[in-house]
Parts: C-alpha cells; sequence; structure tokens
C-alpha cells in the first residue's frame, strides 16, 4: 500500500490511480521494444523496473534495446544479460557480465560518443524510444519529473517516448531539486545556439516536461544509488597528480593560465579522481569544473574553498560523500548544475569554455595514439564515454595513465596501440606515474622522443627506443613504423602472459 509520505511526492494527483509494483510496471515494455533509461555512471538510474524486467526474462522469452545516459548500478545489466533481455546495449556500460556477454557477440554493443546518442535519435539513426523509464525524486504539481542524481539522456527519453514510467525514488529528499538544467534540443535545421559562456549559465528548466498522457506507470523504490568505489591516491596516481600540478603551474608562469586555471574535466575512475583530489591544498584556486560526473573530488575541492561551481551530467560518488551531499544539500547547492549529457558534452560548449579536459587511457603508442576502449585490439572494457568529446575540443587535451602493471608485465605505452579511439591530431599531454609528455607543436618523430623520454616505465624505455631508432633507420617516412614488429608487445603478452622481452 502507498502511504501519505509517498503520496506527498506526487503533487499531480492525475497520476496517483497509475501506482503500481514494479513487476506490473515491467510487464508495460513490450518485447523487441526500444527502452531508454535514466542513469549515468550508477547515478539516477532505474532500481526497480527494469530488474523487474530482467525477472520476467527467466521465464518468458523477451529482450529489449536498451539505451541509457551512461553505466546503471548494482547487478541491472548483469541480469539482463545473463537472463538474455538484451538485444542491443548504447552507449556506455561497466558491467563485468554484460562485458562477457558482448565480448562473445551474445548482446549487440553500440559503443558511442555521449553527445552523440541524443543526436542520432533526433536524426532517426537509431530507432526511437518506445518506452521511457525516469527516476524521480517527485512530481511536480503539472506532472513535471523533478530528477535525482543525474539527468544523462532522461529529458529527451521523455520526450520521444510513446510510453513513460516513472520510478519515484524516497531515499533521495524532495528538498532535492534546483540543481537541474533540463533542456530537449530541436531537431534540424532549427537548431538553437547553446547559450552557455560560463560553467554556471542555465538554459533550460530544473525539472523535466513531459506529456502527462504518455505516463503509464508510477513506482515506488528506496534504493540509494551503488556507492562508487573510491581508491586512496597510491605511488602512481599521486605521482601522475604531480606531473600534472607542475605542468599547470609552469603554464602559469609562462602567462598562459592563471592559478584559476580553465574549466575543468575529469573521467571517472580512481586515476582522474586522484588528480583532482591532488589540487586539495594546492595554489590553484577558484577552480571551476564542467564535466560529466562529479565525483568525490569534486566536492572535496568544494569544502576546501579551491573550487566555485561545478556543472557536470551525475554526481557518483562513495557512500560517505553520498550521504554527505544529500544531508549538507544547501552547502552545495548553489555551487552545481546537473544537465543533459549532449549538453555537458556539446563541441560547441566545450570549445567556447575553453575545456581542460583529463582523461584516461588503457595504452597510448610512442606517437600519441590513444586507446580508451579495448583490451589487446579485441575485447571491449567499457566504451569511450566522453573522453572523445573532450578530446577533439579541448583547451588542453590530456590522457592519463600508470607506465605499467601487473608486476609490470604489461607496458601501457607501445610502439602501436592495438586500437585506436584518440587520434594523435587530438592529443595535446600525455601523463604516466614516470613523467609528462607535452605534444603541443610536434611532428609524428619529435612526439616519439619525448613519450619514449618521459612515459615509459624504465624496464621497457630501451626496447621501445630501439624500435624507434631502427623503425626511422629502415622504413623512414612520417611516422616511421615497421608493421612486422608494431604489435610484438602484445603477441608477447598472449604468448607468454608477459610483454617484456
Amino acid at each position: 500500500m502507498t502511504n501519505e509520505l509517498e503520496l506527498n511526492r506526487i503533487l499531480f494527483k492525475d497520476y496517483e490511480s497509475k501506482i503500481m509494483s514494479a513487476a506490473e510496471a515491467a510487464l508495460l515494455i513490450d518485447n523487441n521494444s526500444v527502452v531508454g533509461s535514466s542513469g549515468f555512471t550508477k547515478a539516477g538510474d532505474s532500481k526497480s523496473v527494469l530488474p523487474a524486467f530482467a525477472k520476467r526474462a527467466e521465464t518468458e522469452d523477451v529482450a529489449i534495446t536498451l539505451i541509457t545516459g551512461a553505466s546503471l548500478g548494482y547487478t541491472t545489466d548483469s541480469d539482463l544479460a545473463n537472463n538474455n533481455a538484451l538485444i542491443r546495449r548504447m552507449p556506455f556500460m561497466a558491467d563485468p557480465a554484460l562485458r562477457k556477454s558482448i565480448n562473445e557477440y551474445k548482446v549487440k554493443y553500440i559503443d558511442q560518443h555521449l553527445s552523440e546518442t541524443i543526436e542520432q535519435l533526433i536524426c532517426g539513426h537509431i530507432a526511437a524510444i518506445d518506452t521511457a523509464i525516469i527516476e524521480a525524486s517527485s512530481i511536480d504539481e503539472n506532472g513535471n519529473i523533478i530528477p535525482t542524481t543525474s539527468i544523462g539522456n532522461s529529458a529527451f527519453f521523455a520526450s520521444q517516448a510513446k510510453k513513460i514510467i516513472i520510478e519515484i525514488n524516497t531515499k533521495i529528499p524532495v528538498t532535492f531539486r534546483g540543481i537541474h538544467d533540463s533542456i530537449v534540443p530541436k531537431s534540424y535545421p532549427d537548431r538553437d545556439v547553446i547559450n552557455i559562456q560560463t560553467v554556471s549559465d542555465r538554459i533550460g528548466t530544473e525539472f523535466i516536461t513531459i506529456d502527462p498522457a504518455k505516463v503509464v506507470g508510477i513506482v515506488f523504490t528506496d534504493i540509494t544509488d551503488q556507492p562508487a568505489i573510491i581508491s586512496e591516491p597510491d605511488d602512481k596516481t599521486s605521482a601522475i597528480s604531480k606531473h600534472l600540478l607542475n605542468f599547470f603551474e609552469k603554464e602559469v608562469e609562462k602567462g598562459k593560465l592563471t592559478y584559476a586555471l580553465l574549466p575543468l574535466q575529469a573521467g571517472i575512475g580512481k586515476v582522474a579522481n586522484a588528480v583532482l583530489t591532488g589540487f586539495v591544498g594546492s595554489k590553484f584556486k577558484n577552480l571551476t569544473m564542467y564535466s560529466e560526473v562529479l565525483q568525490d573530488s569534486t566536492f572535496e575541492l568544494f569544502d576546501s574553498g579551491n573550487m566555485d561551481f561545478a556543472s557536470g551530467s551525475s554526481i557518483t560518488v562513495s557512500e560517505g560523500c553520498y550521504e554527505n551531499v544529500l544531508k549538507n544539500f544547501d552547502k552545495y547547492k548553489n555551487k552545481l548544475i546537473l544537465r543533459p549529457q549532449n549538453i555537458s558534452n556539446a563541441p560547441e560548449v566545450l570549445r567556447r569554455l575553453g575545456i581542460i579536459g583529463i582523461n584516461t587511457a588503457i595504452e597510448f603508442d610512442i606517437y600519441g595514439n590513444v586507446n580508451s576502449t579495448h583490451i589487446s585490439g579485441t575485447k571491449m572494457m567499457n566504451g569511450i564515454g566522453g573522453s572523445g568529446d573532450f578530446a577533439r575540443n579541448a583547451y588542453l587535451s590530456i590522457f592519463v595513465c600508470q607506465a605499467a602493471s601487473k608486476e609490470n608485465k604489461i607496458s601501457h605505452v607501445l610502439p602501436m596501440v592495438s586500437h585506436v579511439d584518440h587520434t594523435e591530431h587530438d592529443v595535446d599531454i600525455l601523463v604516466t606515474d614516470q613523467g609528462l609528455a607535452d605534444l603541443r607543436g610536434l611532428c609524428p618523430r619529435e612526439r616519439a622522443e619525448v613519450i619514449i623520454e618521459n612515459c615509459v616505465h624504465p624496464e621497457y624505455r630501451e626496447e621501445i627506443r630501439e624500435y624507434f631508432e631502427r623503425a626511422k633507420e629502415t622504413v623512414g617516412g612520417h611516422t616511421p613504423h615497421i608493421l612486422s614488429e608494431a604489435f610484438k608487445f602484445h603477441t608477447r603478452l598472449k604468448e607468454t602472459g608477459s610483454m617484456k622481452q
């Protein structure tokens, strides 16, 4: 039975007759349909209806194409994949069981730049949304949705869907509102300018506008977002952070930047989070952020006084930070904006604001090409996410990773990457725990020199330098490669379990 406190979250009383269980809502999802669900890096995702659909698929032959903002939390993607409930999945995921299904080609995975999903839906390049599942903290008097900890693609999903199911999450305080900036772009050729000139500019509404006639189900949930696992900075991530901070200080000394820098963007994960944490207690003040995911480090920088404002598409934080943000929401409310990801990642805005983009690489090569997605060129890891949106359009495009891992059996700097997500043309700075390579204004051979000298682990540096020297002498050309040897590190790893000679 629905209690009075739950009903107080629905100010549009016509919806009260549509309250149902998650299992009942799951029955409203048609077989072979396209479902657009809220959720961006575990934040604001469907925590009851999609799991109920996965449960339905245990005994019924049903499957969907699932489009989200980014990855989902808990075991939702696993349950869907394991019960054969997914036909296609896009644009990003981070679930081990789903990853296995994708690499076994049981699920067709479309890895997209996160800014492009809505564009492709608008243009009809991919099938339109049949059913939208959107998490809300409450519903206003006009039937519109007050989102929770992310917006992602939710606003557009709701505008395009034929049916809408709303999950009202009672774990989110009803006061959690006022930070969202929701907007749905017009179709071509009537597209408007995205009028954002500072990170704090607002262009939309504090709610997701929907047509109440589309709402077919209201489901109450009381599950928090899955906490992000935040690792404490270790020697390697601390070294990467130190190299970057030294670089920024030199840019300030040269007069290229001030200690406020330019708006920061950082990808998800322990390396990026550790890099941002390095700004705490530093000389850099009045920092701002225009990013996708606001992590623990964002709130640490608020608390330290180093950061003034942050714009993103989701709040993806550890359990302790999650509780702190909800408990002290008034403290952070005027420092935050959550936007749709086609706005947080919009090339137009990124270029205008002069973003400093910091993203993580799986590996990069001696000429500056970056692989962000595939292990040994074949197995999908998670996806490109928003790194490409930022890399191509940033004032500074920075990629970070450790020089070597797995007891140094794997070098992350190689003669040639096994898969290219970001070409050398989109990469300005490369950083490992060994050092930093500034590639700006350098031709390929010059880039190779500074990458080998500064970024390669000492146990691999001599062999990679020897490869580069022989490539210059025996093959030559603008970007020298010995094609018969370019992937020898990957081949050696497959054959022996180590890239070492």
